[in-house]
């Protein structure tokens, strides 16, 4: 790839070919049919906004971070009014599936960092304002939802089962 030509600019075939390549046929049709979901406008396009959520859709987990880098940071404006088509994403989306992704051990030695007891546990209360307040911050809601289920009647979590918990949403 050259520069940002890939977003900013007209998409030479030379330029899509080699990362569309490296995708199975039947992976690229899901991600065609998946990124066609998104378009609201009927352009074959999709807002610079939706980019990481249509990565997240198809199952990649990149930070919000690593999405505006690979759109060549581009201003509130442009996030909100610039569209790619999918011949753009496809590249983007390879970006993505390139990046190194954290382990199950990884995880836990994460975890076990707030594990005051080396029992195994954290506490809900403080894992809740470590997902709120560090790094990629998560809504009250979002953490809810992955909350869900994992306290036991102490308020504690046993964060390997967490870990394995979130790996499998």
């Amino acid at each position: 790839m050259r520069g940002t030509s890939f977003i900013f600019g007209p998409i030479k075939a030379e330029e899509v070919a080699a990362p569309a390549a490296e995708f199975a046929p039947a992976e690229i049709e899901e991600f065609k049919e998946s990124f066609g979901l998104f378009d609201r406008v009927g352009d074959s396009q999709v807002g610079f906004n939706q980019v990481a959520d249509i990565m997240r859709a198809l199952g990649m987990n990149p930070t919000n971070k690593a999405v505006v880098a690979i759109l060549g940071n581009p201003s509130a404006d442009d996030m909100a009014n610039k569209r790619v088509t999918f011949e753009a994403f496809l590249p983007m989306l390879k970006q993505v599936d390139l990046m190194p992704k954290g382990t199950y051990d990884d995880y836990v030695e994460g975890l076990r960092v707030f594990d005051k007891e080396g029992n195994g546990t954290v506490m809900g209360a403080e894992l809740r304002i470590v997902l709120s307040t560090l790094g990629e911050k998560m809504s009250e809601v979002e953490i809810d939802a992955l909350m869900t289920g994992q306290e036991d009647e102490n308020g504690s979590v046993h964060y390997e089962a967490f870990v394995k918990h979130i790996m499998s949403v």
